[in-house]
Parts: structure tokens; C-alpha cells; sequence
């Protein structure tokens, strides 16, 4: 395996880690009371 094979996986799993946070934490439409979209 070279250098950057190795260094590229190290820095993806720290991106992918503030992914899949980001995901879980968010609120969905019901439990942040976004109301339905009006049609005018």
C-alpha cells in the first residue's frame, strides 16, 4: 500500500463520522412541527 491509499482512508473516517452525527441528530418534518406545504 503507498501513502496517499492509507492517508485517504484516515481522512475520510472522520468526515464520515460528522456524517452519520449530522443524520442521527436531525429532527424530522413531525418533531420540528413543520406545518404542511400550502398550495396558494
Amino acid at each position: 500500500m503507498r501513502l496517499g491509499e492509507g492517508t485517504g482512508a484516515a481522512l475520510a473516517l472522520p468526515v464520515l463520522r460528522a456524517a452519520v452525527a449530522a443524520l442521527s441528530s436531525m429532527a424530522t418534518f413531525a418533531e420540528a412541527g413543520v406545518s404542511p406545504r400550502s398550495t396558494s
